[in-house]
Formats: structure tokens, sequence, C-alpha cells
């Protein structure tokens, strides 16, 4: 009695499972032309690739979709992407990735814009206000300098006969009159790579990007779904006075993240921490007591900052320059750009300064901190000056 009533509802719960994936795979089958899924790919064979798209039915997904313009490709079986589903037949689940070939025609476009399906384009010229874009099926249509890119294109004419995918934003005049974007494409791709990248980068992570505008006070880097900011401070040990002798648009670096706040949308980056830190050999190639010849790189009324190699100054005290005179400023006695044969006086490691006298004044007396100002000759207080005459007075 027990093992019937146990058969009986191992027999119901195998019925009620496979109800319930019919049922399931059912629902998941009702797909929309244009709707976009994601899809692990199962084989690629020499004209179709099959694809796992969670449905009753075998997703199918034309092999020059996958491939470059050299015709090789750009996926790999287990790789997932993103697809369009386009129609149902006989079982098979057509997608497609984009709509291109030059057999397309205006029906597949209208279909495309209504769907959200991207196209195929090549940009054939500049016209008054953006670009006559050439589709599928010799359509033309017009993209806005705006909706090419996420940035302006400083040199418009380096994109004439490239080709890329473009997202039909206006459909009027049976296909007369298209107007195409690039750029919401171009979004959201970067609002998903964004997403994958908030679960995954992190602080410390080193990253490559491309520098995209050049500021006073650093560089915006892109590295693929976040633009972030690398200060000028961090790009170098030494002092970066132009950035754009260092840097250059379009340049493309290997960063250390520095910063992630997600929720204020700021990030930075830092180069110099990618390179040697020139500090870790300063004892043995800068020994204390031996002389070196140096750049004067900066001037304060404090002092004159010596390079003595890149991202290595070391601070000459004003109390150590005018052989004796009292000076104001050290621009009084140096100028920038300067070559100054010094003597290595002193090392601090932990604060990262070395002090440095000119050559031939070593035998100066009086050690000074690295940013003490040179002190103020006056007369004293009252106290000191009566003081000073009662002991005159009993001198005498």
């Amino acid at each position: 009695m027990i093992d019937d009533d146990f058969d009986n509802e191992e027999s119901s719960n195998n019925e009620d499972f496979a109800a319930m994936l019919e049922a399931s795979m059912s629902g998941a089958a009702q797909l929309e032309p244009g709707q976009k899924i994601t899809a692990k790919i199962l084989q690629i064979g020499a004209e179709w690739a099959f694809l796992d798209v969670g449905q009753k039915g075998e997703g199918v997904l034309d092999v020059r979709e996958l491939q470059n313009e050299a015709g090789e490709l750009t996926a790999a079986v287990g790789s997932s992407i993103s697809a369009y589903f386009i129609s149902r037949a006989g079982g098979e689940l057509r997608f497609t990735t984009r709509i291109g070939g030059g057999s397309s025609g205006t029906t597949q476009l209208e279909e495309a814009w209504r769907s959200g399906i991207p196209v195929d384009g090549r940009v054939e010229q500049e016209i008054k206000g953006g670009f006559e874009i050439k589709l599928p099926g010799n359509a033309r249509a017009f993209c806005p300098y705006s909706q090419l890119s996420l940035r302006r294109l400083d040199n418009p004419a380096e994109v004439i006969g490239q080709s890329f995918s473009f997202k039909i934003s206006k459909f009027d005049e049976r296909g007369r009159n298209i107007v195409v974007s690039r750029r919401e494409l171009l979004e959201e791709e970067q609002r998903l790579q964004r997403e994958t990248m908030k679960e995954t980068l992190k602080e410390g992570a080193r990253v490559k990007g491309v520098v995209t505008s050049l500021r006073d006070f650093g560089a915006f880097v892109d590295i693929g779904g976040i633009e972030g900011l690398l200060p000028i401070s961090e790009i170098a040990y030494g002092r970066v006075e132009n950035i754009g002798e260092v840097l250059h648009v379009g340049q493309e670096l290997e960063l250390v993240v520095k910063r992630l706040d997600w929720a204020a949308n700021k990030f930075s980056f830092s180069l110099r921490d990618t390179l040697a830190d020139p500090w870790g050999a300063v004892l043995a190639k800068f020994p204390v007591g031996r002389q070196f010849s140096g750049t004067v790189s900066r001037l304060e009324p404090f002092g004159a900052f010596v390079t003595l190699e890149e991202g290595i100054d070391g601070l000459v005290h004003i109390s150590k320059l005018g052989e004796g005179k009292h000076l104001k400023h050290a621009r009084e006695v140096l100028k920038l750009g300067q070559s100054l044969t010094v003597t290595v006086e002193k090392i601090d490691l932990d604060q990262r300064r070395i002090s440095l006298v000119p050559a031939g004044g070593e035998e100066e007396s009086g050690e000074r901190s690295w940013d003490d100002q040179p002190a103020k000759a006056g007369m004293g207080s009252f106290a000191d000056l009566l003081k000073a005459s009662q002991d005159k007075k009993r001198r005498k």
C-alpha cells in the first residue's frame, strides 16, 4: 500500500515536472520579431551557427555575422552573444545581430525600424549637418554628426568609407526619408559594459584605456564602459608642467584604478602606479656626501628644487644660497632650467625628501627643515632688550 502510494506520488511529480517544463518552454517560445535576447553559441558550422536561446526549437544565426572583414571568427563555441529574433519556421528560430547584405530591401529596413534591430551601413560622404549613409538594398540615410559617435569627431573625414552598425531612428516616406544613429547602439553597449564592470572592477586593478581629452588638471580616459580622470599628479613620479607633452588624445594607456564612486559617477586612475618607483634606488644612486649635477626645476621663497633625475627632486634651502647674503627668494640667485652641481646632505626615505647644498657650500652649518621659511631679522622683544641692557650695566 505504501509502495503503491509512493509510486503514484512519484509518477504524479514526474508528470507535474514535465507539464511545468512544457509550459515553461511553451511560454518562453513566444518571441516577438525584433526581441533582443542573450544566446549561447552551441555549434559553429560552415554557414550557420546554432544557438541555445532557452526556447523550444533551434536557434540559428548566419555565421557571417560572427566573422570580421577578413573572414575570421570573432566568437567561439560557448560564447554568449546578443541577438534579435527574426522569425520562426519549422521549429527553427532565426536570429540576427544586425540586418545586412546588399539584397535587403526597404521592407526589412522598415521592420528593423519597428523592431529596433541594428542595420549595417557605410559612411558615404559628409553632407550638411552630418553624413550620408548607404544601407542594405542601396537605401540612403542621414546620420547627424552627434549620432555617429559618443564624442565629437575632430576630423569627420576620417570616417568616410567606414562601415558601422546603426539603429534606424526615423523611417518616413516609404524609405525615402531615413535617419540613423550609431550613438544609441554605443550607449547601450557602454551601459552593458558598465553593469558588468560594476560587479567585477575593483580599486587597485590594472586596466587599459584610451585618452579621450586633455585638460590642465589631467586627462580623461575611457576604459570601456566608464570614463574617468587621470589627474596630472598621477601621470608620473616627476612634476608634469605641460600635460600635452606627455599624453595625446587617442593614446592607449595601462592604468591602475584609484577610485570607484559609482553613485557619484566619478572614477580616477593612476599611470604613475604602473611605473617603477625611482625612490627604491635613491640611497644607492645618490649616496649622502656625493656630488651630482641637477637642473633647477622650481623656485620658491624658501629655496630651490633641483631635479637629479625624473621623479627625484631635492631641495636646496635658501639659507644655503647667496653665499651668506640674506635672500628673500631663490630666484635672486638661480634661474629655472639652470644646471647646478649639488652635494647630497640628507635623505629622508619616509618623507621622500632630499636635502641638498650647492657644491662647495658643505661647510656651512645649521640644518633647516624641508619647508621652513627663512627666519626674519628683528630687534627682539622689549624684554630681550631690557635684559641685555641690565647685563651690560652689571659688566661695568
